[in-house]
């Protein structure tokens, strides 16, 4: 196996068991395990700790950037590309009501920790929010499109913590249902669908 792509494993490997344990509750032994390294081979691709923690958010970032250029490319309508995110939550439910938001629960804990990489790890929001104010504003909302982007992301943290919280699946079905309205109201009045009926917020 290449040194490439056993640095790949470690990283991939790395990455479900911070989500899964924690940052601080992972050890590079429970990561060689998993691989099946030894240690020794282990330090090889990574130093310290904290070197690995920089791969793994930049994995994350990198795949959170093709997520997003996918759902780009899919469909002309902002609206649809907004409702593919907001979709997240149903797509992940499982593991979201186990473990909560990846993007969250790392955030969260850096900042606990006061560890270095925290703002590197709010840059995974940023791309979120930058993305989502980019499509509000493809629909005509360019005065608040940030405020709206933001108002998403709360939304959706808030439906993935409660979701951790109560373990109620139909919670995150009725909650996403109400997310997903609420970003078809956002369509300027003319290029609404005929059957809408909900009043612009």
């Amino acid at each position: 196996m290449g040194a490439a792509i056993t640095r790949a494993q470690i990283v991939e490997v790395a990455d479900r068991l911070f989500y899964e344990q924690g940052f601080e509750a992972t050890s590079f032994a429970d990561i060689a395990a998993a691989v099946r390294l030894s240690r020794g081979n282990f330090y090889y691709h990574f130093r310290t700790k904290d070197d690995l923690l920089g791969a793994v958010i930049a994995l994350r970032l990198a795949n959170t950037e093709a997520m997003l250029d996918g759902w780009e490319g899919a469909t002309p309508d902002p609206v649809e590309r907004i409702r593919s995110f907001v979709r997240i939550l149903i797509m992940n439910r499982a593991r979201i009501m186990l473990y909560g938001c990846p993007v969250g629960t790392l955030c969260d804990e850096l900042s606990k920790l006061r560890h270095v990489a925290k703002d590197d790890a709010a840059k995974l929001f940023m791309l979120f929010r930058r993305w989502l104010s980019l499509q509000f504003a493809a629909l005509g909302r360019e005065a608040d499109a940030d405020a709206l982007a933001l108002h998403a992301l709360m939304r959706s943290q808030g439906i993935a913590t409660l979701a951790t919280a109560f373990q109620d699946e139909g919670f995150i079905q009725r909650e996403v249902e109400d997310l997903l309205a609420w970003v078809e109201a956002q369509r300027p009045h003319q290029d609404r669908p005929t059957s809408e009926t909900r009043p612009q917020p």
